[in-house]
């Protein structure tokens, strides 16, 4: 029993020992605290975007406040274990490379303009609302798959940060909220053309012309920013001839986070003034129309039968 207490005793009196104990308080301390400061800024922050940002700051900080406790605590032991480190930290960086690399994508995505919290983007042909950025991985809502439209499936899916040094990522609201879109309108021949024309501008008008001053605005701002040309953001109609009917083009900005919506607007807005027209104005389809037959003369023989030729 004796030979045990001065065991016990000589573990204690460890250095090493004494240092791992205070690091494990001094972690689980800063966790503490950490805890604390996000629930006390979640319940006084009420904007969704700058309680999202003052967590991720102080959770931040306590990863750096462990790391330079735990640093100062063996500050001292560390000094004599320079070669050691050195090899185990090149073993260590081998094997944890996309760990590493996920951990510098993060630190790329907190210092850039990648996306941030709350972007619509692309990544790797996964397309979703981004709601969490964290120190390995991305979190996105996903969008699409076997929903149609840009609406939102149900999945969440983690997409590791090293993901920017590899492949594209496409933005949908980064600088410019807004996207180019189109619809096509079949209109059959023998309608007014004009008239045409001019039911589908008025219908786009009314439902995204409120966007052109929002969109002129920020696409200023992109000219200025980018060397880029100064694009047109008002609604345009183009007119080509097919052999079925005539092929009319919407192409208007819209947000992107209404791009469903606001077709359904443009051609329920569309239908409803190209009945206005009286019959002017008709929507196309693919339905085959008989338009005249030639006569069909009957010969009766009773040798023969029957003999049926073209009038």
């Amino acid at each position: 029993m004796d030979g045990f207490v001065t065991r016990f005793n000589s573990w204690l009196s460890d250095p090493t020992l004494e240092r791992i104990a205070t690091s494990a308080v001094s972690v689980a301390a800063i966790v503490l605290l950490v805890r604390l400061l996000q629930r006390a800024l979640a319940s006084r922050i009420e904007d969704t975007d700058a309680r999202y940002r003052a967590r991720k700051a102080v959770g931040l900080a306590g990863y750096v406040a462990a790391f330079l406790a735990i640093a100062v605590i063996f500050s001292a032991r560390l000094g004599g274990m320079t070669v050691a480190l050195g090899v185990a930290g090149a073993g260590i960086a081998f094997a944890l490379q996309e760990v590493i690399g996920s951990f510098a994508g993060w630190l790329a995505l907190s210092f850039s303009s990648f996306y941030r919290a709350g972007d619509r983007v692309q990544l790797g042909g996964i397309k979703g609302d981004v709601i969490d950025i964290g120190v390995l991985r991305t979190t996105l809502m996903e969008l699409g798959q076997w929903v149609d439209g840009d609406l939102y499936n149900g999945r969440i899916v983690r997409v590791a940060n090293s993901f920017v040094f590899k492949e594209p990522v496409f933005n949908y609201s980064a600088d410019f909220p807004f996207l180019w879109d189109e619809i096509q309108v079949p209109v059959r021949h023998g309608s007014d053309p004009g008239l045409a024309r001019r039911v589908i501008e008025q219908a786009a008008q009314e439902v995204v012309g409120d966007y052109v001053a929002t969109a002129s605005a920020a696409w200023r701002d992109m000219v200025r920013k980018y060397v880029i040309e100064d694009a047109s953001v008002r609604p345009t109609v183009y007119l080509m001839v097919t052999d079925s009917w005539l092929a009319f083009t919407l192409r208007y900005v819209v947000d992107y986070r209404r791009r469903r919506s606001t077709k359904d607007a443009l051609f329920s807005r569309i239908l409803q003034l190209m009945d206005a027209t009286g019959g002017q104005v008709r929507l196309a389809s693919t339905t085959m129309e008989i338009v005249g037959a030639p006569p069909v003369r009957v010969t009766l023989d009773s040798a023969r039968g029957a003999e049926i030729t073209p009038g």
